[in-house]
């Protein structure tokens, strides 16, 4: 069987390593646009169920993944100046350059060819029997085929900007500022021992109000700084821009698609769906992705059934996670009207904004809620959640 990957991105990769471990005979090839080792964007985060995931797939790529990443183990918010309040919970998260080099050097070593600075044209995979477009969110092989995927972009309303800082925060980190023309916040999350993702949110009139639509990617970056000073500690804020000239400033694009698969030709990751960065699902949906695929082309008669029970599970599950994804973007985009909460009330809002039968404090969540704000609470949780931990990497290692 041949098979090409379009796009290096976690996607194109965990799948081509897939199948090749299914088929070793296979001939599986990965071509990316850009140069080897070049990618933008910062850390991305996962959690046990994506380990797991992975274990399940490739143990020897999950053992240097699970071994690489940054880790917290509770959730700070601050509201502007007042007592910040606790989350609680764990995650990881690894750099997005080291995740695409462990997956790449698995994929070598597997016999994955490999070709980079690849621009590619439809008419050189005409003699593979299966293509994956992998290559992203604005990916140029479905837009050639628009109409038939039934592909559809929405715009959010808020603006953001993806920065790192070399501030290493020891948890994950919401704060929210006020300013003169209106609340302004970020999220932030180790991923190394030296950087911080640092994504900095707010509504369409602070941004106007603040002049970001004046100000190029340094003049940005130097406000930003300013308005997050007591947070950074000095630090400064880090900036990964393709164009100096051009504003780093973003609307986040919600990408569906009603059909996943034309021929022999199948999408996946963001080239399928995006999901808000504010439910950190990106690399999770990518790789189940993969996983889905490799699975129902290992287990159907041919590719076509395979494809279709592809496209059958794999929107099913992906619309749930792009509800609740909505949800939590909505919650953002209207965050301002929670501000007058105390920060505990505020900060259970936060973590119940995916949840519409909870909206207001109550019940066990709201009780535990109160609990993690306690020393003694967070101390319980953490050892809870370390027993967890340490329960299923034992599990992963019997598997692997």
């Amino acid at each position: 069987m041949k098979i090409v990957c379009v796009g290096a991105g976690p996607a194109g990769l965990y799948f081509a390593i897939l199948a090749k471990r299914r088929d070793p005979s296979a001939e599986v090839s990965v071509l990316e646009r850009n140069p080897e080792g070049v990618t933008y964007g910062w850390g991305v985060t996962f959690s046990d169920d994506v380990l797991d995931s992975l274990y399940a797939g490739d143990p020897e790529s999950a053992a240097r993944i699970r071994d690489d990443p940054a880790s917290w183990g509770d959730q700070l918010v601050t509201l502007g100046d007042q007592t910040p309040a606790h989350l609680g919970g764990y995650g990881f998260a690894i750099g997005r350059h080291r995740l695409l080099e462990i997956l790449a050097e698995r994929a070598a070593e597997l016999g994955v060819r490999i070709s980079y600075q690849h621009q590619v044209e439809l008419a050189e995979f005409a003699d593979a029997d299966l293509v994956v477009a992998a290559d992203g969110a604005n990916s140029a092989i479905r837009e050639r085929h628009a109409e038939r995927f039934g592909t559809e972009r929405e715009a959010g309303r808020n603006h953001y900007i993806w920065l790192g800082t070399s501030k290493v925060f020891p948890e994950f980190r919401y704060a929210f500022e006020p300013t003169e023309a209106g609340w302004i916040w970020f999220y932030a999350y180790p991923f190394d021992h030296r950087t911080t993702t640092f994504i900095v949110e707010c509504a369409p009139a602070t941004w106007a109000g603040l002049g970001f639509d004046q100000l190029d990617p340094e003049q940005t970056k130097a406000a930003l700084e300013r308005i997050f000073a007591r947070h950074l500690d000095g630090h400064p804020l880090l900036i990964q821009s393709r164009d100096q000239h051009v504003s780093p400033w973003l609307h986040f694009t919600w990408i569906t698609n009603r059909a996943w698969y034309h021929a022999n030709l199948v999408l996946a990751g963001d080239a399928a769906h995006t999901t808000h960065f504010s439910i950190g699902n990106g690399t999770k949906l990518a790789i189940d992705d993969a996983i889905e695929l490799d699975r129902q082309v290992g287990r159907q008669p041919d590719l076509d059934a395979a494809l279709k029970a592809y496209q059958q599970e794999r929107i099913a599950a992906v619309g749930a996670r792009q509800r609740f994804a909505r949800a939590s973007a909505a919650w953002f985009e209207d965050a301002e009207e929670f501000t007058q909460r105390s920060p505990t009330r505020f900060a259970y809002s936060l973590r119940t904004r995916m949840d519409s039968s909870r909206p207001e404090p109550g019940g066990v969540s709201w009780l535990l809620h109160l609990a993690t704000q306690l020393r003694l609470g967070r101390h319980a949780r953490r050892w809870i959640s370390a027993a967890r931990r340490r329960q299923r990497n034992r599990q992963r290692g019997r598997a692997a």
